[in-house]
């Protein structure tokens, strides 16, 4: 049907409003406070299972549940493949020598590290696994090189090696050696997020090249094999922790500034690199302390900082609780917690705290104080000729990725009709729905702010306990009640990122009104995006990489309920919450993040008669396969690429005459362009 108005001039003049206008969003605080229920409700799970603990008997089957746990979250480790270590240089220093060494933790995938031997001792000696924080030149950063250079002159053997971004290890690398992405947690999260689409996890590549660095210290003959730590700070202090949960071979630990509580963490609204993220980690009641458990009662110092952004009352609970799972085995003394006065960082004062604490289980010295340290340049440390291992033809996380990405699409089952939504309800991990109708509020109407029809009613629908998904039904007569019961037909569009701003500047709004005449016409923002847009972790924080939204994403994973689950939900509630007031002839149109929630909600709901999509994504494939790509992981499924894709569910919505209007490929723009 032609339309009766000028679109161009509809669109002009809404663009114009739009810009005068500020979105609508009356509940900032809605989905952190969610959140915040939700990770409490984990942390009480899990302390009700440690209450239980009596005896060293209890404690000891306690330990062997968390170990599974671990596991679960970080999957299967890959299988155990030559190492390829060679050594590209040494240098010699008074009193130790620095390797410089490259193995590869899987075929074709190679490590960087340093190796800081002592010189001037009898073999063998106690060794250290090293881990580097969020530093951009890795293990050749000031406070790295001090503590592996202060090991070594006091008798360890230390392995430091550059985790995956960083130093010499870069994954987004131009043939000039230009960086592509600004900062190591940026290249985290493009390599991380996109790995989660075929079931990986970045946190398990990243301990996997721990355990493989511990795999090479314990050939080298002068390392005794039965005293080896492992230590690290912050990003390094993450890896620490996640290795004492999955390694059995550590005879002493040391994690910094990293060790809270996971509910502090929201609390405080910190968000943490993918990495330090496992998956269903809060949903099986695990915490930063459970993870050290695993080594109990071996002995670990939790270092700590006074001004650290990683809550200081979180690593005191920590130290509380494994204080009392060591009671048990009567060996108290062998957990401690040091706080030292200043801000995140490997400081000299907690450096010297984890030498005294090694110092004490080895007795390799009794040196309380760091030695004098010389630092190196970079590139007297480089295990390559110019600093990129990335230069000599390596593979990247994302080759990886790829590689699975096409193997799983040769490998998945067929989909049809008919198995889909069990699929789609299995991925998407959506609970079932109540069968009443959600509770809703009435609320009052503003002035009027250019919508397609003259008068709104707003209608928050209370989803799931705690959740509000923000209705707005256009008319041509004022509203203020519940919705009219005079038709069973209408239109529900699904935002993709604010019904208020696109209820003035999508023309297909407008195209579908003119369209269906004689239907209602609604709007929703699902949680987390319009009316609820969280404005947390910092001012204006959603579109960050880093920020609330990701946020918010991430800690769903940890929950095992992906978030775009949650607005999947959040739709087919909408929906129920539609046909209680009459309406079972269901237009559904989606735009952009939007179209993904209205998918999946077309594929399930009875009610959906029609569906059009505007914008929507390609294929999950597409960015599993594309080096560097434009959707946020709240867009992102996890192991979606072993179970179906998208144009399986297209395919499947075309018994409701789908129309797909300008698709957007893994860059976010028209497939195409």
């Amino acid at each position: 049907m032609p339309l009766a108005f000028p679109v161009l001039d509809f669109l002009a003049q809404d663009c114009r409003a739009a810009e005068s206008m500020q979105p609508l969003n009356r509940f900032p605080r809605m989905v952190h406070e969610y959140f915040v229920n939700q990770v409490q409700i984990s942390a009480r799970r899990g302390e009700r299972a440690f209450s239980k603990v009596t005896d060293e008997t209890q404690a000891t089957e306690y330990l062997k549940k968390t170990k599974a746990k671990i596991r679960e979250c970080f999957g299967p480790m890959p299988e155990r493949t030559p190492l390829n270590a060679q050594i590209t240089g040494v240098v010699e220093r008074d009193g130790y020598q620095i390797e410089k060494l490259i193995y590869e933790s899987r075929p074709g995938f190679p490590v960087t590290a340093n190796l800081y031997v002592p010189t001037n001792r009898k073999s063998p000696m106690p060794g250290v696994v090293g881990t580097c924080g969020h530093s951009q030149n890795g293990k050749a950063a000031e406070p790295y090189q001090a503590f592996a250079q202060g090991l070594a002159r006091q008798g360890y053997v230390c392995l430091i090696y550059d985790p995956i971004g960083q130093g010499e290890r870069s994954q987004y690398i131009d043939d000039d050696g230009h960086l592509r992405l600004n900062g190591t947690v940026r290249e985290h999260l493009m390599c991380g997020n996109q790995q989660f689409l075929v079931g990986e996890f970045l946190g398990t590549w990243r301990a996997w090249d721990g355990i493989r660095a511990l795999d090479y210290l314990l050939t080298r003959d002068e390392v005794d094999r039965n005293q080896v730590g492992v230590t690290g700070n912050s990003g390094g202090g993450t890896m620490t922790t996640w290795l004492c949960g999955l390694e059995s071979r550590w005879s002493m630990a040391a994690p910094g500034c990293f060790v809270t509580t996971f509910a502090h963490n929201m609390e405080n609204e910190l968000p943490a690199d993918t990495e330090q993220c496992p998956p269903k980690s809060l949903a099986l009641g695990l915490d930063h302390a459970d993870f050290l458990a695993a080594m109990a009662p071996k002995p670990i110092v939790i270092l700590a900082k006074e001004r650290d952004f990683f809550d200081v009352r979180g690593a005191a609970e920590a130290y509380d609780r494994l204080r009392r799972l060591y009671a048990f085995f009567d060996k108290e003394d062998q957990i401690s917690l040091f706080t030292g006065p200043t801000t995140h960082g490997y400081s000299q004062e907690n450096r010297e705290a984890m030498y005294r604490w090694f110092n004490q289980v080895t007795r390799v010295c009794d040196a309380t104080s760091e030695p004098e340290l010389t630092m190196e340049a970079d590139e007297t440390l480089w295990c390559t000729a110019k600093g990129q291992v990335g230069l000599q033809d390596a593979k990247k996380v994302f080759d990886f990725t790829r590689e699975k990405s096409l193997e799983l699409a040769v490998k998945r089952d067929p989909v049809n009709a008919d198995t889909l939504p069990d699929k789609v309800r299995e991925v998407l991990k959506l609970k079932p729905r109540l069968e009443a109708s959600p509770p809703y509020r009435v609320l009052r109407a503003g002035p009027k702010r250019g919508y397609p029809l003259p008068y709104n009613a707003t209608y928050a629908v209370e989803t799931e306990p705690g959740i509000l998904a923000l209705v707005y039904m256009m008319s041509n007569e004022r509203w203020y009640s519940r919705p009219p019961q005079d038709t069973e037909k209408a239109i529900l569009y699904v935002s993709h990122r604010s019904s208020d701003v696109e209820l003035r500047t999508e023309a297909l709004i407008r195209e579908t009104i003119e369209d269906e005449p004689d239907a209602r016409v609604f709007s929703v923002d699902v949680r987390g995006v319009g009316e609820s847009q969280p404005n947390t972790c910092g001012n204006n924080t959603f579109d960050d990489p880093y920020g609330c939204d990701y946020f918010y994403a991430i800690h769903s994973l940890m929950l095992d309920r992906p978030y775009l689950g949650q607005k999947t939900y959040d739709v087919l509630r909408v929906l129920d919450f539609l046909k209680e007031n009459g309406f079972t002839q269901i237009h559904l149109v989606g735009k952009g993040w939007g179209a993904l929630a209205a998918t999946f909600a077309g594929l399930l709901s009875n009610s959906v008669r029609q569906i059009s999509l505007k914008n929507a994504l390609t294929s999950y494939a597409d960015v599993a396969e594309h080096k560097e790509y434009n959707w946020p992981l709240a867009t992102l499924l996890p192991d979606v690429l072993s179970h179906f894709d998208l144009p399986d569910c297209y395919r499947a919505l075309q018994s409701k005459s789908l129309r797909l209007i300008e698709p957007w490929d893994a860059s976010g723009e028209p497939l195409g362009r």
